[in-house]
């Protein structure tokens, strides 16, 4: 917060410092704000000036075989991938956070290599793996890799969310005659549920936007939404794509929404637990 005692040199690089937040967001999101009018535009081709309004894209998007199949793959991947990855992510997160043990270390590298490594490296590794055992082609198979991809979302906002909580809370729960597994919904899961919440909404977007594993595992019955985009855009540009993006687009923004939210109100829950402790 800029005071009255500053100095002329920090007046300027306070101000300075917005603009260039300022220019560096106009840059990130010109291409968002170019491409979504030309979804609404009549021609059949992506060019401005604009020769008319339709919302035909979309409806070639809603009721198109090819999009709707790759709409229903990604509905299906998807949340099953989350849903495993926020199974697998969350005592994994809570285990590291609350035990010291030799490797623990490595573990974590093990865990979160997933988001380092090359997404085309784990498209080739998972292939060479899964299709001797008949995994390619399969739902199964581009579930479980996405779900892997998205588990260190899940272990890195869970144990970020983990160093504020109070575990005395658990051994008093425990002391009360409460079993682990009680102690855990009752007392653990809802003051980390906002860490588990954003893992999940992370890994859930990680999985509907990846398409380089989904081109090595996905036959022509799984193809998803970002492959059926990439097939768009390599054999011929329509606006549709153009119509999948704006909507893609506006259910990121609505994600980011519900994490700062969810932020705030982890925030609040480690104020008022340090309060109750204190």
């Amino acid at each position: 917060m800029l005071t009255s005692y500053a100095s002329p040199l920090e007046r300027v690089w306070y101000y300075a410092l917005r603009v260039i937040c300022g220019l560096v967001l106009v840059f990130l999101m010109l291409p968002l704000l170019v491409i979504a009018p030309l979804s609404f535009n009549s021609d059949s081709f992506l060019l401005y000036p604009m020769s008319g309004f339709s919302l035909r894209w979309y409806e070639d998007f809603l009721f198109s075989p090819e999009w709707r199949l790759a709409l229903m793959n990604s509905c299906i991947v998807s949340p099953c991938a989350t849903l495993l990855a926020m199974l697998l992510g969350t005592p994994a997160a809570i285990g590291l956070t609350r035990l010291d043990f030799p490797g623990k270390a490595l573990l974590t590298a093990i865990l979160i290599s997933p988001m380092v490594v090359p997404v085309v490296i784990v498209g080739v590794a998972t292939y060479l793996v899964f299709a001797p055992i008949g995994l390619t082609g399969s739902y199964v198979g581009l579930i479980l890799v996405h779900a892997a991809l998205g588990v260190p979302f899940v272990v890195t906002t869970v144990a970020a969310t983990l160093q504020g909580f109070d575990f005395n809370l658990v051994r008093a729960a425990a002391s009360l005659g409460a079993n682990p597994l009680t102690t855990f919904r009752c007392v653990t899961l809802p003051l980390v549920a906002p860490g588990v919440i954003s893992g999940g909404l992370f890994a859930f977007a990680t999985s509907f936007d990846e398409v380089v594993v989904t081109l090595f595992l996905a036959g022509p019955e799984q193809t998803t939404l970002p492959r059926q985009m990439f097939a768009g855009i390599r054999e011929n540009i329509s606006p549709t794509i153009a119509a999948v993006a704006t909507i893609l687009t506006v259910l990121s923004t609505l994600m980011l929404i519900t994490l700062e939210y969810l932020r705030r109100r982890g925030e609040r829950l480690r104020g008022e637990t340090r309060l109750a402790a204190n």
